[in-house]
């Protein structure tokens, strides 16, 4: 192998290791949110639900300031660099605060920009690839499975530490991480020079809410992911609360839904030309009904490690079918199509908030899962509406 090529390959390895590192420290602080604002913060469950209403509409706006500013000038690698230190601070802060109006104002600000540096790096990757002449969608996917192998392993080890050692050291670790892979950003990491490109105002133009089926699968894209939302910010609340089981097995369910996930992800690609992108999104729907009717029927620990994989049937298929299903039904505007499923995703985080909160705060915790199936019986409802392509 030459110099040149060992080089290459050096590089897309720490390509990977970036992406894993920053999956890991992402895995460590967001499984246990609610609980920390719960049980360390002591706030009620209508300002956990706001918390994360705010965190989700702050990430929106940071994120699309970041991607406006990453993609007209400056260098990628720089913002990638500065966006980890920001996630550094936003771990120390959550670490020493216990102070609500600090976490909601700093702390939020500060995940919000350390937040962008996972989409950061996957522009830098791609636009590395794309000059050393690499295969794009391979390496994209690699990433992407580092990613989610982060998450299959960052749960358990969150609540781990969390619950045996305390907060303060699990969000001290995490930092630990971001530091890891901050340097690994600024020493290792090429600069990419920008190469002029055509102007491409990604809009989602009014036309497109003409379109009958456009509009059926964004509000049955958003209900569902609404609903996966509000499972992942009660969920380690409700099994403690109602159910009386042990903390941990939150990190635990977390962690087998996202390890399903992956060959749910493959085997969906594989099947799509097969069957198309209608039946598979169908079949999600139902298994999310099928899932959140079992967090209503059943309450204890083996019920809900099986019905994890109804689970991850339900959100891998639409986390990787869904946003070609809009690009399909939107030939010619893809840039548009992509803005609605990921629109449709911020959305749902910020109702999910909102809805989680008011619905523990008035009823408890129990009643989320029955908004939940209702949700996801209305998505299904609105899938069977939308037609095949």
């Amino acid at each position: 192998m030459s110099a040149s090529s060992r080089r290459l390959s050096f590089i897309f390895a720490t390509f990977l290791l970036v992406s894993f590192l920053t999956g890991i420290a992402g895995a460590l602080q967001a499984p246990t949110l609610s609980l920390f604002l719960s049980h360390e913060v002591k706030v009620r469950p209508l300002w956990v639900g706001l918390f994360y209403t705010i965190n989700a509409l702050a990430g929106i706006v940071i994120s699309f300031l970041l991607a406006n500013y990453s993609d007209k000038k400056g260098d990628r690698r720089i913002l990638l660099f500065f966006c980890s230190l920001m996630a550094i601070g936003n771990s120390l802060v959550f670490a020493f605060s216990r102070d609500y109006l600090v976490l909601i104002s700093v702390g939020v600000l500060l995940a919000a920009i350390g937040n962008a540096s996972m989409p950061q790096l996957f522009a830098l990757a791609r636009e590395y690839a794309d000059r050393s002449a690499r295969e794009v969608v391979m390496f994209s996917s690699m990433m992407r499975a580092t990613l989610s192998l982060a998450w299959v392993l960052g749960p358990p080890v969150s609540f781990m530490l969390a619950l045996n050692y305390g907060f303060t050291l699990m969000y001290l670790c995490a930092a630990a991480v971001f530091v890891f892979s901050a340097a690994m950003v600024w020493f290792f990491l090429p600069s990419v020079a920008r190469l002029e490109q055509p102007v491409d105002n990604v809009v989602v133009h009014a036309s497109a809410w003409k379109n009958r089926d456009v509009r059926l699968l964004f509000f049955a894209s958003l209900l569902m992911w609404t609903c996966n939302i509000m499972y992942i910010i009660d969920m380690p609340l409700y099994i403690t609360t109602n159910m009386g089981l042990p903390e941990g097995l939150a990190g635990l369910l977390m962690g087998a839904a996202a390890g399903l996930e992956i060959p749910v992800m493959l085997l969906a690609g594989y099947f799509v030309k097969r069957t198309g992108k209608r039946k598979l999104m169908l079949a999600a729907a139902g298994c999310g009904v099928l899932f959140y009717l079992g967090m209503v029927l059943f309450q204890f620990k083996a019920a809900l490690m099986i019905l994890q994989l109804f689970n991850a049937i339900f959100i891998g298929i639409i986390a990787g079918i869904g946003m070609l299903y809009f690009q399909d039904l939107m030939p010619g505007r893809a840039g548009s199509a992509t803005t609605l499923f990921t629109n449709s995703i911020s959305t749902g985080a910020i109702l999910a908030g909102v809805l989680q909160g008011s619905i523990v705060e008035t009823f408890g915790h129990y009643q989320v899962y029955w908004a939940a199936l209702a949700l996801s019986g209305l998505a299904l409802i609105l899938m069977t509406r939308v037609k095949n392509v």
